[in-house]
């Protein structure tokens, strides 16, 4: 098990309570990878404009207004690539001009790049635009299929950042404007603020906040149902430069922090500043020891009971030298209680002169610092934040920080993921059959992807990988909308929708319940995954097994066709066959015995190989797809192939030889899936490469390859050399370019051929193609299937093209 996979299950993979299993190492990856070419998303991009990083939702138009940079778009929220209508926002030549002077890039920062969306109306959008360094607001409306601005400008300072490339936060509660960003040019004066009639910002001091990084803002109504008569709260999360660890030379730690809706600022002490502002820090550990992981990201997945909302957090690490990234979780109710009952910390003076921060051992004041206005405060006659008595407020001013730390909801991180740093992540939540509601996450990547993940009974997996773009771009913001069962990605280049989950890539009973999507199971009466939303009703001819993972109920697969082909021998033969999981690993077998790599056999990605084919190697092979959950090894036979002697070695597209009768041609093997038969002391997943001296030859060989290969040219050089003529030197270049170009067209000639290559039988929709580079197989469109004679052993054409030694 690898070191990765133990600290998941040593930190708790889940949001409640449970008891430990073990878990399958394979659970560490993607069950399935769905690249770009197979993903069938729908895409939208303008040429020209860059920057399609802010969304907003209007499910009651049925549009997603996409902000990019100098231009907003209204697109049909069930297909993106339909665009209903655009505004275009551009700065003017003097905006640019003044941008320039201040030593800005014309052509990049000194644009207009719309970073703030939000609903004010069902016809009006209020949307604000960094206009070149210039921060401006306006309302925009959509009325009669137009999208039009007002024309309404305003001073967007503190709504919204000057850089278009830092990360800020903005939230409407109401009519007021929560924002988080900095409101000057040089971006060092950070700022909480509420745009209202009476606006409210943070103090200007380090304490508050220090050089902050902010990423993610939300609203909690936890005035409903309050027995203490509380009041809303408005929660932002961010990263900042630890003032409690200054001796680290500005360490970064994430931080979370909260203000109350009903604050109004104090009468004398913080007028029109927060009485209510703290914060305190958040603790996701990572595996390795390493300085604090840092939140990049934030959703918060609500409850009708908003003590148990929960925030899901992605973070990264401060040091490159980590390739390490975390999923944690945050219940509402323990941040609010560190907020209502922990500790503070204060400043105190040591001798070297420095500020230290140590836990507050005092009285506190009464009312207690930073509380909201709540039943006890107004007992006590004090119904507005304005009440409140200075000694409340001094303290609050000078300690805004919480001593205790966050602690996850699961004691560590839900779960961990190494490679691409993750970016984004939204969550969804979803009633499966069983009728258990399960928090499913949707998390982009630095390079592309998204990943979908579940946590069942303590077992944190991940059932698809799904490629967004061509390119490798990063996920820059993600949207979900759940009464859609869309997905929304954008990046610099553009964005992209996906469904929550695709049922149909899933063709077998044993597929669609290995899968473990919540979203899907078998109906058994359609023969077909399915979405459980579009099921009329969930009876017993619907399967789905989330926790137990159980296949027993799936009806019997319909056997895999026999493919029938032509030993040529002396040659390389190859035997396409893929696992159809990223978690499942092959299993050839040939005449009853289990195939292993050797001097005879190379069992790598793309299939099976065999080397110098005899007629002993006439027979049947069989390729099964062994995949372990929950200590049961499930099969899935993906090929089966039958190699007879072929009667004129040498001609791989004659017609003649062998047994190649229609009887034997669609012959069938059937291997049900469920649990693979006890196969004594053989191992019941054989890794691809159990042999090193499969490796030695494949060496050899090469070593040979690259010999000749150099006694060729050595000899050509001497040849050329002793001659001393120019013309005589251009006619062997002649001769030997048309002895290639008659070797190319052969061997295109076989590639062109290999490429058709499928299985067939119930798989007959999933092409298995064959790698070019490795192939022999020649398939006939008439039912009989040959190999394509390739050179002997001897002449090594048949190893030539393995180029990775990680496919043998």
């Amino acid at each position: 098990m690898s070191l990765l996979c133990a600290l998941s299950i040593l930190y708790g993979l889940m949001v409640l309570p449970f008891q430990f299993s073990a878990l399958n190492t394979g659970y560490c990856v993607p069950r399935k990878t769905v690249p770009y070419y197979q993903n069938g998303l729908r895409f939208f991009r303008e040429e020209g404009i860059w920057n399609y990083s802010t969304m907003l939702m209007r499910e009651d138009l049925d549009l997603l207004l996409l902000g990019a940079r100098e231009a907003i778009y209204a697109l049909d929220i069930n297909d993106i690539s339909i665009r209903k209508a655009a505004a275009y926002w551009r700065v003017t030549e003097e905006k640019q001009r003044e941008c320039t002077y201040k030593g800005k890039h014309a052509e990049v920062e000194c644009r207009n790049y719309i970073r703030t969306l939000h609903t004010v109306n069902t016809t009006t959008m209020y949307v604000c635009g960094t206009n070149a360094f210039s921060p401006t607001c306006d309302y925009m409306t959509f009325s009669d299929g137009q999208l039009s601005l007002e024309g309404k400008q305003e001073e967007g300072k503190g709504k919204c950042p000057f850089d278009p490339f830092q990360r800020y936060s903005s939230l409407m509660v109401g009519n007021d404007l929560y924002s988080a960003t900095s409101i000057n040019f040089l971006g060092s004066e950070p700022v909480i603020l509420r745009s209202s009639a009476l606006a409210l910002r943070t103090e200007f001091k380090s304490s508050w906040l220090n050089e902050p990084n902010f990423v993610y803002m939300d609203f909690v109504g936890e005035s409903v149902d309050s027995p203490d008569g509380d009041d809303d709260k408005v929660y932002l999360f961010f990263s900042e430069n630890a003032m409690e660890f200054e001796f680290y030379n500005k360490l970064v730690v994430s931080r979370v922090a909260r203000v109350c809706k009903g604050d109004m600022g104090g009468q004398r002490t913080l007028q029109r500043k927060w009485t209510s502002f703290l914060k305190a820090r958040l603790d996701c550990s990572l595996p390795e020891p390493s300085l604090p992981a840092i939140v990049q990201d934030v959703f918060l997945l609500k409850h009708q009971d908003w003590r148990k909302s929960v925030f899901y957090a992605v973070f990264t690490p401060q040091s490159s030298s980590s390739d390490m990234s975390a999923v944690c979780a945050y219940s509402v109710s323990a941040i609010g209680d560190i907020f209502n009952e922990g500790k503070f910390k204060t400043p105190v003076a040591v001798e070297t002169s420095h500020v230290k921060w140590v836990m507050y051992t005092g009285e506190l004041p009464v009312p207690r610092p930073g509380a909201c206005i709540n039943n006890a405060a107004r007992s006590m006659g004090m119904s507005r934040s304005l009440d409140l008595p200075d000694k409340t407020l001094q303290f609050i001013r000078d300690r805004p920080l919480m001593d205790e730390a966050v602690r996850p909801l699961t004691g560590g991180p839900l779960l961990i993921k190494k490679g691409a740093m993750l970016t984004r992540i939204v969550v969804d939540s979803v009633t499966a059959l069983d009728g258990e509601t399960y928090p499913v996450m949707f998390i982009g990547t630095e390079n592309g992807y998204v990943q979908k993940a579940v946590n069942y009974a303590g077992e944190m997996f991940i059932i698809e990988e799904i490629q967004l773009y061509e390119n490798s771009e990063p996920v820059r913001v993600l949207r979900l909308s759940s009464s859609k069962g869309q997905l929304y990605a954008g990046s610099e280049f553009g964005v992209v929708q996906m469904p929550l989950s695709n049922c149909s890539r899933y063709e077998t009973c044993a597929d669609c319940v290995l899968s473990r999507d919540p979203y899907c199971a078998w109906d058994i009466s359609a023969g077909q995954c399915s979405l459980i939303s579009t099921l009329a009703s969930f009876s017993h001819t619907v399967i789905q097994s989330l926790k137990e993972v159980n296949i027993s109920q799936c009806p019997q697969p319909d056997p895999v066709a026999t493919v029938d082909f032509a030993l040529v021998l002396e040659n390389n033969i190859q035997l396409p066959c893929q696992p159809d999981s990223n978690l499942a690993q092959v299993r050839w077998r040939f005449s009853d015995q289990t195939l292993h790599s050797d001097n005879k056999y190379y069992i790598y990605s793309e299939g099976l190989l065999i080397l110098n084919a005899s007629e002993s190697d006439a027979g049947l092979y069989t390729c099964a797809s062994l995949e372990q959950v929950k200590g049961r090894i499930y099969s899935r036979t993906m090929a089966v192939y039958r190699l007879h002697p072929h009667t004129e070695p040498g001609v791989g597209d004659s017609n003649t030889g062998g047994d190649n009768s229609s009887d034997s041609t669609h012959s069938h093997h059937t291997a049900a899936p469920g649990l693979i038969p006890d196969l004594g002391d053989e191992d019941p997943l054989p890794p691809e490469n159990q042999s090193f001296e499969g490796r030695v030859v494949g060496l050899k060989v090469t070593v040979a390859l690259l010999a000749l290969l150099c006694f060729s040219l050595a000899g050509l050089l001497f040849w050329n050399f002793t001659r001393g003529h120019f013309e005589c030197l251009q006619a062997s270049q002649s001769s030997s370019e048309s002895k290639e170009r008659r070797h190319s067209a052969e061997y295109v000639h076989i590639q062109n051929r290999t490429s058709e290559i499928k299985l067939l039988g119930p798989e007959a929709g999933r092409p298995c193609i064959a790698n070019n580079n490795h192939s022999a197989v020649d398939f006939k469109g008439n039912g009989e299937h040959h190999f394509t004679p390739m050179a002997n052993i001897s002449s090594l054409d048949g190893l030539g093209y393995i180029n990775d030694e990680s496919e043998i």
